[in-house]
């Protein structure tokens, strides 16, 4: 189980490196299941983009479509909620909601 915050490394360029306004962030964790590397090649054959990994570049800690693709698809395998608060909610939920109401 991985519990606890972890580091990651966001590649330049992608949603989740703009949503952070860095390359460099630390996230964190609870659970049992990793993304399957076995898979990492197809689906980015068929246009995902590995935008976020462990600093060895093993585990994969997020994933992305292009905006020209969708216009907000990210997926995480931690967990920012536990870092959001009413008043100050996580940069990923703000992004998400600003793209919800830019294609109103």
């Amino acid at each position: 189980m991985r519990l606890g915050a972890y580091d990651c490394v966001l590649k330049e360029g992608t949603l989740a490196a703009k949503i952070y306004d860095t390359t460099k962030i630390s996230e964190r964790h609870r659970h049992r299941y990793e993304f399957n590397n076995d898979y990492r090649q197809a689906l980015t054959d068929k246009g995902f983009v590995i935008s976020g990994t462990s600093p060895d570049d093993f585990f994969v800690e997020m994933i992305e479509l292009p905006v020209s693709l969708h216009p907000f698809f990210l997926a995480t395998q931690a967990h920012p909620e536990y870092k959001s608060r009413p008043l100050s909610p996580h940069p990923i939920f703000l992004a998400f909601l600003n793209s919800a109401i830019a294609q109103k």
